[in-house]
């Protein structure tokens, strides 16, 4: 009798099997060297195996794995602390994930207007096409119907609006409207951009309405985007905001940030989480920290990033029946294909470059902010030796 797999069948797994990576590159057991654009999606933002980053978690490991939130821990205050000077906050509260991160902020925001006597503001309004997590409260922030179904009524209390609509955004934010929560950049929703003006626009309506801003920087945070944030670009700070990914550099470390007024309602019993701020984790975190404040380089991923754009650019002109766009910011762009960007996924990986597909039928390149000039140029020639295959192959039928 044949055994069943013993995982669930939730992941259509390319069939890959990784040994060890260093830097930008990954290698199978069988010795074969992959150029990784995909970096765990955006996760591993120091690249694979990166020194700094081993010896923190080794010398960690060495001392202590886990304490309970009940008892101070001092990486964790110490990464707080960093992370308030760093940005708009004035508290972090620190998870495992970015859909944690997520839960964290939503509740949060409502339970700011619960404290402050309107608890009948606990609406949260989102644009379609984003992403904002796997549980249910955020997939129903996110409200795809194809994350939402089968899994029960909708979690109540989140209104989608269409991207870029700004009359519907402000007939949206009623009175018992809580947040807006926006990605700067929407990644799984294609790396689509967030127009600086429209930022201003939407953080100027917030303030206008009373209601608090959210931005889930799970994906453009951490210097994805050539900024620590994303939002620094257009110059507003939100109320509140979720980071993960490349803030672990590949260990699970989210956080929720926020200003004191809206953090007013999170006091002691209100929220909590097991693992999250464990020590292994704030160790990585503040390691990562390091190196992503360190002088020069943001100014790095922005030049890097530069390059890639201005290379797929030039794709663009030389494939028009394989690219229709390019999009994004620093180490965060996309591919808008003309033809099935899971096609196109495929051919870069058969050039042995990794590639991570998106909404709006995009793929997205989301290499290591370590990633060099060099590198860089690399995957350029394997991204032009792939879609000439592609063209080739569509005008032979």
């Amino acid at each position: 009798m044949a055994t069943a797999a013993p995982l669930f069948d939730t992941y259509n797994r390319t069939v890959l099997h990784f040994e060890r990576g260093e830097g930008v590159w990954l290698f199978t057991q069988t010795g074969e060297r992959y150029l990784d654009f995909a970096a765990g999606i955006a996760v591993n933002s120091l690249g694979h195996a990166h020194p700094h980053l081993v010896s923190a978690l080794t010398e960690q490991a060495q001392k202590l794995w886990h304490l309970s939130n009940l008892y101070e821990i001092p990486g964790q205050a110490r990464l707080g602390a960093r992370m308030v000077e760093a940005t708009f906050a004035d508290k972090v509260f620190f998870t495992n994930s970015g859909g944690e991160a997520l839960e964290c902020a939503i509740k949060t925001a409502r339970r700011h207007f619960f404290v402050n006597g309107q608890p009948e503001r606990y609406r949260i309004i989102t644009l379609e096409g984003a992403f904002h997590g796997r549980t249910l409260a955020t997939i129903a922030a996110g409200g795809q119907a194809k994350y939402l179904e089968g899994f029960g009524p909708k979690v109540e209390g989140f209104d989608q609006i269409p991207f870029g609509d700004f009359d519907a955004l402000e007939a949206a934010l009623s009175e018992e409207a809580a947040a807006l929560l926006i990605e700067p950049v929407q990644g799984e929703g294609g790396i689509r951009t967030i127009e600086h003006e429209m930022l201003r626009a939407m953080r100027k309506m917030c303030d206008d309405k009373g209601v608090l801003l959210v931005l889930d920087e799970v994906q453009s945070g951490v210097g994805r985007t050539g900024k620590l944030f994303a939002h620094e670009w257009a110059g507003i700070t939100p109320d509140i905001m979720a980071v993960a990914k490349g803030i672990g550099g590949g260990f699970p470390v989210g956080a929720c940030l926020a200003t004191a007024e809206a953090a007013d309602g999170m006091t002691a019993g209100t929220h909590g989480s097991t693992f999250g701020g464990n020590p292994l984790a704030m160790a990585v975190g503040n390691a990562v920290l390091d190196i992503v404040l360190a002088d020069g380089f943001l100014e790095h991923v922005q030049d890097v990033g530069k390059v890639l754009s201005q290379g797929l650019a030039s794709l663009k002109d030389r494939f028009p029946g394989q690219i229709a766009d390019v999009r994004g910011t620093g180490l965060m762009l996309g591919i808008q294909c003309v033809g099935v960007n899971t096609d196109v996924v495929k051919a870069f990986r058969d050039e042995m470059l990794l590639s991570v597909p998106a909404g709006d039928n995009v793929v997205r390149l989301l290499p290591p902010l370590t990633l060099s000039v060099e590198e860089a140029r690399e995957a350029l020639g394997r991204m032009d030796s792939a879609l000439d295959k592609l063209a080739k192959a569509n005008h032979q039928n």
